[in-house]
């Protein structure tokens, strides 16, 4: 149980101008597992509305604890902090005090997050025109009562403005802002405040409270791992995408046991007793530190992403059916870093088939799926982790996803997407076939692929019944011009491209020369009924390859000569 406290919170207020010039001089900190600045500019507009308005804005929690000297990182502003005694950290009021600082900086205009103006016409914040407009005073200037002279003098035109700005400014400067400070040495306390604050307001995710509660030194905060670190590294050195946190968090867990929705308080408490000689909770990694543990998480998921992408044509998470699948893979390549080609073979097998089959095939859906799949991944086995994992999901030849109805954040159009990757798509103005740095390019910051689908017919020219259909889309990353729809390109031959190269291109993309014509005779009703049926069939193809249903799902030879062995052994 965490400690109490000694020492009862101390209530104070801090006026706006003492918190902000505190926050620009790194007196106020951020604590490295607080969850990433959220607020968009509507949030920051209503929050200094709020105060112009003496609305309350809420009380602040500050942890008052030494910080090392550092370089901040502070919404848009980098602040060369030193060190101090008693720095006040914010528990609770991040977003808050991030937008009063950059918002009244002249750094944070460069964010158009914190870049705002009082319009004194209307009584207003306002984003900045475009074109200067003397009554729309930018904040950092508003906030400064020299700089809102100086802003007077330059424009005599807004004269009569002058006792409503400079009572904005002192309104601004002078809002006191509420504060709790809590001093207490035993980090636990700090952690265990965190936890309970997530009953209140906009709930935490499990991945936030995780980092919160693990959250490793503050000193090496800038060296520290973290869930989105672990996310960018796989995306600069894969392409496939930024892995939201929570996944990345239910990667890290399943590598260290199989049922990732435990109870994540204590997580490393058996590395806390080893290393003070008291008795140690059994686990795959027995002693093993947050550090190392985020370490291997991330190795294990890189090399779960390289096999999607390599092995079972999945370019791209944006095109990743179920996440829970990566989680599960991420467990099974932690413990078997390298497996056999026949295990690989047999593994590819299985994510195709657990992606057709879904969660429904499973008793709780996602949840009841992760556990069940991690528990068949055996920390010793590989070739008895895949065949469990095989007969997790033994069902034959399920019924194919539905084509007519074409929705980029659905798994049935995400198992299709991965089909029209697979099978080469090309560039119709340039007659080559796409890189996966393309895609990848196109796609950033992504949460779906539909940014890499167009359109081949324009939807004001289909039918209505029609418009859902795959058959009037394409995956086209990239494109050297403009184009309202592809139609055009598809019955344009390139010139000097000759005939077999041209009927390459459209097959990649499910199209023949005698469907292109289609198009020529404006027959889009025709066209879409055709494309359809060969998108069918180049699925169910693409489907039969990857999940060779017809095949038998025996272990590579040395696992069946071990069998033999520990029979004989037996019967010895």
């Amino acid at each position: 149980m965490a400690g109490q406290l000694d020492i009862r919170p101390s209530a104070t207020t801090f006026d706006v101008e003492t918190l902000v010039q505190m926050a620009w001089r790194g007196q106020i900190r951020v604590p490295h597992f607080q969850r990433d600045f959220r607020w968009r500019q509507e949030d920051v507009r209503r929050l200094f509305d709020s105060i112009v308005r003496g609305y309350p804005i809420g009380s602040l929690l500050l942890w008052v604890r030494p910080a090392p000297a550092q370089q901040l990182h502070l919404g848009t502003l980098r602040i060369d902090a030193p060190d101090a005694d008693q720095a006040l950290w914010v528990v609770d009021g991040q977003q808050r005090v991030t937008s009063l600082a950059n918002a009244l900086h002249e750094a944070g205009q460069s964010d158009p997050r914190f870049a705002l103006a009082y319009n004194l016409d209307s009584e207003q914040f306002v984003a900045p025109p475009a074109v200067e407009d003397p009554s729309a005073i930018p904040l950092p200037v508003l906030f400064d009562l020299q700089r809102i002279l100086r802003w007077f003098a330059q424009h005599p035109e807004i004269s009569e403005f002058l006792d409503r700005a400079t009572g904005i400014t002192k309104s601004l400067r002078q809002y006191p802002v509420p504060a709790y400070q809590v001093a207490h040495d035993d980090a636990s306390v700090l952690q265990d405040i965190f936890d309970r604050m997530n009953n209140y307001g906009k709930r935490l995710s499990r991945s936030e409270i995780f980092s919160a509660l693990n959250a490793g030194e503050e000193s090496r905060s800038d060296e520290t791992l973290t869930f989105k670190r672990i996310a960018e590294h796989v995306e600069a050195d894969l392409g496939f995408g930024v892995i939201d946190n929570d996944t990345v968090l239910k990667a890290v867990l399943a590598r260290r046991g199989p049922d990732v929705m435990r109870e994540i308080r204590n997580e490393f408490v058996e590395a806390d007793r080893a290393s003070s000689g008291g008795p140690v909770r059994r686990a795959e990694f027995p002693g093993e530190g947050r550090d190392e543990a985020y370490q291997a998480g991330e190795e294990a998921l890189a090399r779960a992403v390289a096999f999607l992408q390599e092995r079972a044509g999945v370019p791209h998470v944006s095109m990743l059916p179920y996440r829970y699948l990566l989680v599960v893979l991420a467990r099974l390549f932690a413990h078997h870093p390298e497996p056999d080609a026949r295990n690989l073979q047999l593994l590819r097998r299985w994510y195709w088939r657990a992606a057709v089959a879904g969660p429904a095939h499973f008793k709780g859906n996602a949840t009841g799926a992760v556990r069940a799949l991690c528990y068949r991944v055996l920390p010793t086995d590989l070739s008895g982790s895949v065949q469990g994992l095989l007969d997790a999901v033994s069902q034959r030849d399920p019924k194919p996803p539905d084509l007519r109805r074409f929705r980029a954040n659905e798994a049935s159009t995400k198992i299709a997407l991965c089909a029209w990757w697979d099978a080469g798509p090309f560039n119709l103005e340039t007659c080559r076939p796409y890189e996966r740095a393309e895609l990848s390019e196109r796609l950033v910051d992504r949460a779906t692929a539909g940014d890499a689908v167009r359109y081949v017919v324009a939807r004001f020219l289909v039918p209505a019944e029609y418009r859902l259909w795959a058959a009037d889309r394409v995956l086209m990353p990239i494109l050297e011009g403009d184009f309202i729809e592809i139609s055009g390109l598809v019955v344009r031959r390139p010139h000097g491209v000759d005939d077999t190269v041209w009927a390459t291109a459209l097959r990649s993309h499910s199209i023949t020369p005698e469907l292109a014509a289609l198009l020529v005779d404006n027959a889009v009703v025709d066209f879409l009924q055709a494309r359809q049926t060969l998108l069918e069939q180049d699925l169910r193809h693409f489907l039969n390859r990857m999940c060779e249903w017809e095949l038998e799902d025996t272990p590579p030879l040395s696992y069946l000569m071990l069998d033999d062995e520990e029979d004989e052994n037996e019967l010895v």
